[in-house]
């Protein structure tokens, strides 16, 4: 049964920075993998993707610039550096893996396997 977990949620002021780290288990082969977030009532939002095997990453307009998606395929680990981070990036930030064939990276119906979220809060 694959495994997603993530890490790394925190609370910090506008322009700090935080990584958030995603450990996937028992996925293997190569695939797609990434982040995306949800505020309390609005529709989980894409963040960033990125392929096992290097290609990518994607970004979607909010990321660019200041959040950078990682990975070290040794250890399973996928990460979200975010900089200069503002209030409007509180949301629960979910690590997702497996991206299923023909679908849209953008779409939250696209990935199949996903974690139980981090929670990042940033304050003015």
């Amino acid at each position: 049964q694959v495994k997603v977990v993530e890490s790394g949620g925190d609370s910090v002021t506008d322009g700090g920075s935080l990584r958030l780290s995603c450990v996937v288990s028992r996925l293997f082969g190569n695939y797609y993998w990434g982040w995306f977030r949800q505020v309390p009532g609005k529709e989980r939002e894409a963040v960033a993707v990125i392929y096992t095997s290097g290609g990518g990453p994607e970004y979607t307009d909010p990321a660019k610039g200041r959040f950078t998606i990682s990975q070290d395929i040794a250890k399973n680990t996928l990460y979200l550096q975010m900089n200069n981070l503002k209030p409007e990036d509180t949301a629960m930030y979910y690590c997702v893996a497996g991206l299923r064939s023909g679908g849209n990276w953008r779409s939250d119906q696209s990935f199949m396997y996903w974690g139980q979220g981090t929670q990042v809060n940033v304050s003015s």
